[in-house]
């Protein structure tokens, strides 16, 4: 007996614009999501089910429901920051095995590029009233900052390079130049990196990822819908998520929220990181791809600089195909929320519907990892794992 996928992704569409000041987040969302109920050959009255996280207006379901006039049995609200899409996709198939829902609408939308957010240098301001608030906000920390920490802790714990962490955006570059919609075409070196502006030291500029406008969104079905769909059946496999806290001040920096969500989503999956065809992992910045590779068993703790260089991650090149979109790093970081259009590129790999020059052969299995929040100030994180039946 093969095994038994709870729902399938039948939708999936990226928002091509990088760059919205002429429209409303509601819009976005609901530009996104005709987009995914197209792909899937589905209209918005057959939603029943709707998941959204605090980018959508008002951060509550209930409004965008009421602006696409959805007539739901169930609605998911859980926000866990940029992984919360991959999240929401575990949660659907929950959800649709349990007959509460049978087509889910999962939407991502927003507009920093538009409205001038510089996410990753600005002084991160904290709500007073979160618990940590008085013993963080007088430091007024940067989100570049906390990731410059890793990043300096990595090298000093294991000799990692900024050199090896660069061919992150290198790798990132090859593969937007074949995206039409990528915000950044430019194929970049190792050299290029290097001499880009120093953000957070050891973090430079183009070790961080791009603030863009647009979205995302995804259709999930019950088995038997994906079947009268006559689109390629991209199931789920395996899923898992987690709160990463800062264990009382005694927070390890370099263990990620995908040392729990990696081998739990695998063992659900009944699969090991071996068996994967090609993986997007969330790349705010350069040292999370190595840290994240490590924890979801890709590459032994410490290896992950090494892992990374000399174009292990490129499509056709390297040993783990990864963001074959441009990721993060060059093409799109929605709402500065990356965890949707990791789904989106799994689920085009898994159809054969990347681009040619980027596109893995016989892409069976997949997966999509990512975090959400700030590591170090409040970590989630969330891993999927994708099947495409024959």
């Amino acid at each position: 007996m093969g095994f038994h996928h709870p729902a399938f992704i039948a939708g999936a569409f990226e928002h091509p614009t990088r760059h919205a000041p002429d429209k409303s987040v509601a819009q976005l969302h609901a530009e996104c999501a005709h987009g995914a109920l197209a792909d899937a050959g589905l209209s918005l009255d057959d939603v029943d089910g709707y998941f959204c996280a605090a980018d959508a207006p008002g951060g509550i379901p209930a409004l965008m429901a009421d602006y696409m006039n959805l007539r739901l049995r169930h609605i998911d609200g859980t926000e866990s920051g940029g992984c919360s899409y991959i999240a929401h996709v575990g949660h659907a198939a929950t959800a649709i095995a349990q007959g509460r829902c049978s087509v889910a609408l999962v939407t991502l939308a927003g507009k920093p590029r538009s409205s001038g957010q510089a996410t990753g240098t600005e002084i991160r301001q904290i709500p007073p009233e979160r618990p940590a608030a008085p013993f963080e906000q007088p430091y007024a920390w940067t989100v570049a900052g906390m990731y410059g920490m890793l990043a300096r802790r990595h090298m000093h714990e294991y000799g990692t390079t900024m050199e090896q962490l660069a061919w992150v955006k290198v790798a990132a570059s090859h593969h937007a130049q074949h995206n039409p919609h990528a915000l950044l075409r430019t194929v970049y070196t190792t050299d290029d990196v290097l001499a880009s502006p120093l953000v957070a030291d050891p973090l430079r500029r183009l070790d961080c990822c791009v603030i863009t406008d647009g979205g995302g969104a995804l259709v999930l079905v019950h088995p038997s819908i994906a079947r009268s769909l006559k689109r390629p059946l991209v199931g789920v496999r395996g899923f898992a998520e987690t709160i990463r806290t800062n264990e009382a001040g005694r927070l390890d920096l370099l263990q990620t929220g995908a040392a729990v969500t990696g081998p739990r989503a695998f063992a659900e999956a009944g699969l090991a990181p071996a068996d994967v065809k090609y993986a997007s992992v969330y790349d705010n910045f350069t040292i999370m791809v190595a840290l994240q590779l490590e924890d979801l068993g890709f590459c032994a703790k410490g290896e992950g600089g090494r892992f990374v260089a000399d174009g292990n991650l490129i499509s056709g090149v390297g040993k783990l195909p990864w963001n074959t979109d441009g990721g993060g790093m060059c093409n799109n970081h929605p709402q500065n929320r990356g965890g949707i259009t990791k789904v989106i590129e799994a689920v085009r790999q898994l159809r054969g519907e990347a681009h040619p020059a980027v596109q893995v052969p016989g892409c069976d299995i997949a997966l999509a990892s990512g975090p959400g929040l700030v590591m170090g100030a409040g970590h989630a994180h969330a891993t999927v794992l994708l099947e495409r039946l024959p």
